[in-house]
């Protein structure tokens, strides 16, 4: 009897102390704040680029590596401590910063240049940034796997291999590659249409479907004169296809250096869409066009045997400027039959001067020789020009002859012809006296 009792009450008082500890828990637990499950400060290496792609040995190069926060932001939940419906809950958020202590790069085979980065710095949550490792390649070729090492204060360390290809076509994506080639068929001048014939070959190991060409009209002297879309289907390795252009030219464009723009679009054998730019050089050349604007005499009206000056104006109607522009006539007289004028821009003209002596009367039929240079090269310009010459006038003094034959006939006529007429030889004074 007295044994049922003792252990009555040891296991009333074993139950007296589970209660009182579980009061206690739920008290503590009331009481505590709750924090939610937060992230851990972390780095990871979103991005690399080995350069070049394949290295010489003993080449240099570089690698850069992105390192990037990948927490986000943490929250805390707090309550009151009290159990009663008036229970209220505070809610606090803080971004989780990571600190950068030390980025290495372990070379594993490779040269490295450059120096640890020490205290890289803070980033937020998801904020990166990039740093750039010098290496030297080995001598022998092959893959190596140089490893970065970033060490996080107060977080988790990371590790992170990048393949580096020195010299050896492991890994080496085969792909298409698409070139293209302009020639121009005709003439290069500013306000004419230009033919141009491009060809695109295919010179790497991979089909290009679905290839397009889009000519770009930004330049404002060149434009394509039809449509500025071209497709040209599949081109595969070691192939070519060719279309025929034409472009116009602004007449104001100038000489000199224009390119367009043109755009190759295709598709790569797993569909993918790969865009490249290129463009059509075109060296627009100036082409000058010669002819005379007037004609001019000093004196205006020429007489036979007086010298005179004769000015032709050259006027250059053309693109591009004409050089050592010079003049000649071939007129029968003495005197200046050659004028060098020198260059005469577009929209310009110049005079030619020859001074020549006097010639005879009549008509003369003569050539005007031009002869200039230009972008284009060497020209001449000949141009049928006619010149009258007035013939001196005699007319007066043939007049006054005239009087002064007929004055002395008269005079003949009545003192000489008449007294001998009348038989006695003498005069009509002398018979009346």
């Amino acid at each position: 009897m007295i044994s049922y009792h003792n252990n009555r009450n040891e296991i009333m008082r074993l139950l007296r102390t589970i209660i009182a500890l579980g009061v206690l828990f739920a008290l503590v637990v009331a009481i505590m704040p709750a924090v939610q499950a937060t992230d851990a400060p972390t780095v990871t290496i979103t991005s690399y680029e080995v350069s070049p792609s394949v290295l010489m040995p003993d080449s240099l190069g570089t690698i850069t590596v992105t390192l990037k926060n990948t927490a986000s932001s943490a929250s805390t939940t707090e309550k009151s401590g009290k159990l009663s419906p008036d229970d209220y809950t505070v809610i606090t958020t803080a971004d989780i910063t990571v600190n950068i202590d030390t980025v290495h790069l372990e070379g594993n085979g490779l040269k490295v240049l450059t120096k640890n980065y020490d205290k890289a710095g803070s980033l937020g949550p998801g904020q990166s940034i990039p740093l750039t490792f010098s290496i030297q390649a080995p001598t022998r070729s092959g893959l190596y796997y140089p490893e970065v090492w970033v060490d996080v204060k107060n977080g988790a360390n990371t590790k992170y291999p990048i393949p580096v290809n020195v010299n050896t076509a492991i890994g080496i994506q085969k792909q298409a590659i698409l070139i293209m080639d302009s020639s121009l068929d005709g003439s290069v001048n500013p306000g004419e249409e230009i033919p141009v014939t491009l060809t695109i070959s295919n010179a790497g190991q991979l089909l290009a479907d679905d290839v397009t060409l889009i000519v770009t009209n930004v330049s404002g002297k060149l434009a394509p004169k039809g449509a500025d879309l071209y497709h040209l289907g599949m081109i595969g390795p070691g192939e070519q296809k060719s279309v025929s252009i034409v472009l116009l030219s602004d007449k104001q464009a100038g000489a000199g250096l224009v390119r367009v723009p043109v755009t190759i679009s295709y598709n790569t054998i797993d569909g993918r869409p790969v865009s490249e730019s290129t463009g059509i050089d075109v060296v627009l050349k100036g082409k000058a066009e010669l002819g005379f604007v007037s004609v001019d005499t000093s004196p205006s009206r020429l007489t036979e045997n007086t010298p005179f000056d004769l000015t032709i104006r050259i006027e250059n109607t053309g693109t591009g400027e004409a050089k050592q522009v010079s003049a000649k006539v071939d007129l029968p007289a003495d005197g200046t039959k050659e004028a060098f004028i020198g260059k005469i821009k577009p929209g310009n003209d110049a005079p030619a001067i020859f001074l020549l002596e006097g010639m005879k009367g009549g008509n003369y039929p003569y050539t005007l020789t031009i002869r200039y240079t230009d972008d284009m090269g060497v020209h001449t310009e000949i141009r049928q020009m006619n010149l009258r010459v007035t013939p001196q006038d005699n007319s007066g003094s043939i007049v006054l002859v005239i009087l002064v034959l007929a004055v002395i006939g008269i005079l003949a006529y009545r003192y000489w012809y008449l007294p001998r007429k009348n038989g006695d030889g003498t005069f009509p004074w002398e018979r009346k006296s």
